[in-house]
This record gives C-alpha cells, structure tokens and sequence, in this order.
C-alpha cells in the first residue's frame, strides 16, 4: 500500500471493506437457509401478501461478492507488482453502492429479523475450526505484502505500526483456538445415540403443512412423532392450522371473501372442510419443491383439505407414532374461548391412541390436563430450572435451537428430561445438536434429515489439537520464509549501479525490481550532492528503460 497515493489507499480501504462486509454478510445467508421460511412467514404477517423475500437478497448478494472479490484480486495483484490501483470512476461507484446496500441489509435485517443473529453464533461452533484455517492461511498470504511494504532500507514509523498490527494478528489467529469451543470436538465414545425427528407440521417440504398428506409424507421418512399447530372451530372441533388467518394456505378468499381476514378459529367445521389447502403450496412454493413433485403427489396436494386433530390421531395409532400438539387458545370472543382444553382432551380420549405418546404442549390449563389425563407427557417450551420442571410435573421439553445450550442439554439429559430442539433443517444445525447430545429434533425436512446417519464432523480433541499446531506451524514457517526471501531480495537491490539497473531494464526484469532500483539510484545520487538540474531522468522507447541526465521524464 506503500505504492499507493493517499486518495488510492483510501478507495482501496472502502474496497476491504465492501469485500469484508460481505462476506459477512454471505455467511449469514448461508446459516440462515435452515429459516428461510421463517423468513418469508415473517415478512407474510408483515405485508399479509405471501413471497419469497430471500431469492433477490441472495440474487444481489451473490452478485455483489462475485464483484467485489474480483475487484480485491486485481488491487492485490497491482499491489504486489508496485503499480497503482488506477480504481476507475464507474468501479468507485459500484463499490459504493454494494457498500451501501449491504449495510442497509444489515440494519433492515435487525430491526426486521434480530433474533436470527443467534443463528451465526451457534453456527460458529460448527464453522469455527474451518473458519480459522481459512482466516489463518489469507492472512498467512498477505505476509508477502506486508514484507514488501516493511522489508524497504528506509524505516519510518509507519512500516512499523504495520508489521507490529501485522504480527499481533497472527499472534491472536495462533491463539484463537482457545476460545473455540465446539460439541463436535469429542471422544467418539461420547457420543449420544442419533436424535430422534419429528415431523413439523408433517413434512412441509413435501406436502402442504398440516395436510393428511403432509403427515403421510413425514411418517414414510421414518419420523418419531407427528408434530401439529391446533386450533378450535367455533363448533368445537379441533383442526390443523398454523397461522391465525387462513388466507395464506386456504382458498377463503374465493368461497369467503369478506371473512379471509377473520381468525381461523371463527369458522365452523364444515366450512373449513369446504376449502382446499393445497393449491396454494403449488403457487407459491415455498420451499422450491413443487417442482420436484411427480404428477401425481401434485394432483393429492391441489386436493388437499384442511385436517383434523382426529385424522391426526387415527393416522398416530395406525402407524405406531407418537403426537406432539401445540394449541392455540381461540380469541375471548369465541364460544369455545373458555372449554378449548376440554374439546381437545376429549378428541384425544376418543382416538384411542395411548395418552403416553401424547406430547402436552401449552402451560395454560395444565393442572386441568394433570388431573383430566395424568397419562399425557407434560412437555413445556420454555427453558425451565430443574426445581420448575419437578414442580410442574413436565417430563420434556420443546426449545428454539437458539435456547438449547450445551450445558443446559447435559444438565436435563442427566435428569431424565427429555429436549426437542426446533427448527432443525439443515445438516450441519442436526449434527452440532446431536453431538450437543439432544433427544430430538422438529424438523420441516425430515426427507433430509434422515439421510444424516453420522454427524458431518466429529474430531477427537487430541485430533484438534494437533490440527491446530501443525497449521500455526505451517504458517509461521511461510510468514518467516516470506520476510527472509524479501530481506533478501532487498539486499541485492542495495548493490546494484546504474549500470546493472540498465542492463535489468534491458532485459525486462520485473516493474516492481525496477522501481525499487530506480528508488536505490536517485537516493544514492541525491546522498552524493547530485542537484535538481542533474536530475537522473528516463524515458520509455520501444518496450527498454534509457536514463539521460538534464531532462524530464518522458
């Protein structure tokens, strides 16, 4: 950078920046995929239109790092052979704009979406051992130009800042592995048995969510248990259902349309039954799966119908599966607002599926459901101490991965509490849990999920450790090797007279060879009492470097 005029180091400074920012900003995309349609579901209860908000995002990311990392490349290479940047105006302007939306990604994205940032904390104890190995060999890399800039004959303070900035990063990259902590560094022996699946809604990626067929799908992927949203019509019926309205996943805008913005809950049963829910999984693919279906699941899915809690059910004991219910409490104006307990109660006492495989979710009315069905699992969705969890009678819980800590898991694992962690949908979340030592997992992917018989990872500590020191190793010889081949390099250059200069001018010798002699010379003249009119002078003619005396560059 020492190349550069001021105004270029500043513009290549924005360019880090852009480059650094998204790649940031990238990663976070990447760990996010587990919650697109959380994402979607987010912006569909903001805007009440359904629409796939992550395909520009990542449309525009993609683009935007494919720019910037090629701009970075060539600046590096400039860099590295001495010449300027020579950044022109429109790639100025388009580095501008990519910083700019980046950062107005970012903060829409907290203001909209703050709680995903949990996300990439919990990715890093899966990522941050390859992290630090990339980190580690791009920075071991930019030592070459770090030595060119600081292995130069004259010091000033600046070289020094930089090489000492330089050498305390590398310093902390060498220690970084200190403070990674990751599940999946362990004894293979320590190893809890696979999590357990549970179908979320079915199998939503397969099927309409909370459809007969959605629920099929799930258990022909071999989950555990078939987990559903309930609700209750305003006759009583406990039906399968997500969100409050049912515009998203129904057709009540064609046979309804003054009540689609009514709650689900206010429709009677019959009505209800009278709508399809499955035409809108087709139209709006909200997991780029549609396609992927053959003819005929696509002619079941358009012909989907709202489910019932007891088709649900029948469906459980038929194949041996367990339930997992999460209610929803009707609003105080419906007629059922104050017996929604004892509606869905006795469904489940008619179904005949044993209580012992029923999953309790809600922590209202529950002393109601202790007493009622004693049978039923009491599993709560709050993180709970050990003291509430025997006082409240509950025998598993169901957390959002972001509040499943280790620690926490081990601590009620040893206590034979049971932990569901939702939402998992990708490999690599399944993995980091399993080897955090979960029971269970909710998933909306279990077609993928059950195609991960082993944790993507799995290191024995001594096995780390010794990954570890073999690349601090690796990189402290390359950086060593790198300022030796510079100082040397240097001390050459010292020795060389105007002669020499012409003859390695002659035979095209490298630019950055070149300027570092021509620098040598014009010092050496200088110290030697040389004044401004005899100023050494060059000029360019047919691909060959001349000097003159007395004249100007041409």
């Amino acid at each position: 950078m020492c190349f550069l005029p001021q105004w270029e180091c500043t513009w290549f400074f924005i360019l880090c920046c852009s480059f650094s920012l998204l790649l940031v900003w990238c990663y976070f995309w990447w760990e996010a995929h587990n919650d697109y349609n959380d994402f979607n579901w987010l912006l569909y209860n903001r805007s009440g239109e359904w629409s796939d908000g992550t395909m520009p995002i990542l449309t525009t990311t993609a683009v935007g790092l494919s720019y910037t990392t090629f701009l970075m490349g060539l600046a590096l290479c400039h860099i590295a052979l001495g010449q300027q940047m020579n950044l022109f105006w429109i790639h100025k302007v388009g580095v501008l704009a990519v910083l700019l939306t980046t950062i107005t990604g970012v903060v829409s994205i907290d203001e909209l979406w703050r709680s995903e940032w949990d996300i990439v904390i919990i990715s890093l104890q899966f990522t941050g051992p390859f992290l630090h190995i990339g980190v580690l060999a791009a920075v071991t890399a930019l030592g070459w130009l770090v030595a060119v800039f600081v292995v130069r004959a004259e010091r000033t303070r600046l070289q020094m800042v930089v090489l000492l900035v330089y050498f305390c990063v590398l310093l902390a990259l060498y220690m970084a592995p200190l403070a990674i902590s990751s599940p999946c560094v362990m004894d293979k022996s320590s190893l809890r048995p696979r999590p357990l699946v549970f179908g979320r809604r079915g199998a939503p990626m397969m099927a309409p969510e909370n459809t007969i067929m959605a629920l099929n799908k799930a258990i022909q992927q071999g989950v555990s248990a078939l987990e559903a949203d309930v609700a209750i019509s305003v006759d009583g019926v406990p039906f399968l259902m997500r969100d409050r309205t049912l515009r998203r996943t129904t057709d009540v805008q064609r046979l309804f349309p003054h009540r689609q913005e009514d709650d689900a809950s206010l429709f009677t049963w019959a009505e209800l039954r009278s709508l399809n829910a499955g035409l809108w999984f087709l139209k709006s693919d909200p997991y780029w799966t549609a396609s992927s279906l053959t003819l005929r699941d696509r002619r079941r899915a358009g012909n989907q119908t709202v489910g019932g809690l007891a088709d649900l059910l029948r469906l459980a004991v038929k194949t041996n599966c367990s339930v997992a219910v999460s209610l929803r409490r009707p609003p105080p104006e419906h007629p059922r607002h104050e017996l929604w307990i004892n509606d869905t109660l006795r469904v489940l006492q008619r179904s005949g599926i044993p209580l012992e495989r029923v999953m309790w979710t809600p922590d209202v009315g529950r002393e109601q459901v202790r007493r009622e069905a004693p049978r039923l699992q009491q599993m709560s969705q709050r993180r709970l101490t050990l003291q509430q969890i025997r006082e409240m009678g509950i025998s598993a819980l169901s957390l959002h991965y972001s509040q499943a800590l280790r620690q926490d898991i081990r601590q009620y694992t040893r206590s034979n509490v049971s932990v569901n962690v939702h939402t998992v949908n990708d490999p690599w979340l399944y993995s980091l849990l399993w080897c955090s030592g979960v029971t269970s997992v909710s998933s909306e992917a279990p077609n993928i999920l059950k195609d991960v018989p082993y944790p993507i990872w799995l290191l024995s500590p001594d096995a780390y450790y010794l990954m570890w020191i073999a690349c601090v190793l690796v990189s402290f010889g390359v950086v060593v090797a790198i300022f030796i081949h510079q100082k040397w390099k240097m001390s050459g250059m010292q020795s060389y007279n105007p002669e020499q200069i012409m003859l390695s001018a002659v035979v095209r010798r490298p630019s950055r060879d070149v300027n570092v002699m021509k620098e040598k010379l014009i010092f050496s003249e200088i110290n030697n009492g040389v004044s401004n009119t005899d100023e050494l002078s060059m000029y360019t003619e047919n691909g060959y470097v001349r000097y003159t005396h007395g004249g100007m560059p041409h």
